[in-house]
């Protein structure tokens, strides 16, 4: 009386891998329905489109790979000819229970534009990747000029250069709403020094080296809340807060 429901386990389970080795057969035998990308910050910065990343796992030639049999498609190569450009940050691609062949992709998110006089022009991304220029879309970012561009447009990340300590900086900056609409750009000196740019008042900025950022700007917004509206926008030419616990306004 015992024996039968050994049986009947045993039996269901060979049953059951029976039915899964008939679900992958059928499934290796599927074609690709339809292509399907996803490209995450598309909207902001349109360095990448559909027919780029068809492109990319058609090997640049036009034809779709729509049709072909997914035992021909090697998935983990296709993901990485995405991953390969540096504007991708990631990328996944996986099929569906439709047959469907999904592509998501993640695009950089460029912070800064390096911008060289006797070179070609970067973007330094939010990770630190340096990013060609595209000639289909320019992201309005801060402008990095001065010292040391040549290097940290030849890097493939600033943290590979004698500059990461400028990451610091451009992400303060980046991550507050004020300081990225007041500020167009960073001169950096051959001193160590740098000096800021604003969008629109005339005056520049001494901000010294790249020491006590959050204290700096602590000062730069007396400068910018207290002063200026009292004194007028355009009253000075040079604001220096280079000097630990001072404001010097020319």
């Amino acid at each position: 009386m015992k024996i039968r429901p050994i049986l009947f386990t045993v039996l269901g389970v060979a049953t059951f891998i029976l039915l899964i080795a008939f679900v992958n057969i059928g499934s290796d035998s599927r074609v690709v329905k339809k292509v399907i990308i996803s490209i995450e910050n598309q909207l902001e910065n349109h360095f990448i489109d559909n027919n780029d990343v068809q492109g990319m796992i058609t090997n640049g030639y036009t034809e779709s790979i729509e049709g072909t049999s997914y035992k021909d498609l090697n998935v983990r190569e296709l993901e990485n000819r995405v991953k390969v450009n540096s504007y991708v940050e990631d990328a996944e691609i996986y099929r569906d229970l439709k047959g469907n062949l999904i592509i998501k992709v993640v695009l950089r998110r460029p912070v800064a534009r390096i911008v060289q006089y006797e070179g070609p022009d970067a973007y330094i991304a939010e990770d630190g990747a340096l990013l060609p220029v595209s000639d289909k879309f320019s992201s309005r970012v801060l402008l990095i000029t001065g010292t040391g561009t040549k290097e940290i447009a030849s890097s493939e990340s600033i943290f590979k250069s004698d500059y990461s300590k400028l990451f610091e900086l451009i992400n303060y900056i980046s991550a507050d709403e004020f300081w990225k609409a007041q500020i167009a750009q960073i001169d950096m000196l051959k001193n160590g020094d740098v000096k800021l740019l604003p969008q629109v008042t005339k005056q520049y900025i001494e901000f010294g080296d790249l020491n006590d950022i959050k204290n700096k700007f602590q000062r730069l917004e007396i400068f910018y809340q207290d002063i200026l509206p009292r004194k007028g926008w355009n009253s000075y030419s040079r604001v220096n807060v280079k000097y630990k616990n001072q404001i010097i306004c020319e």
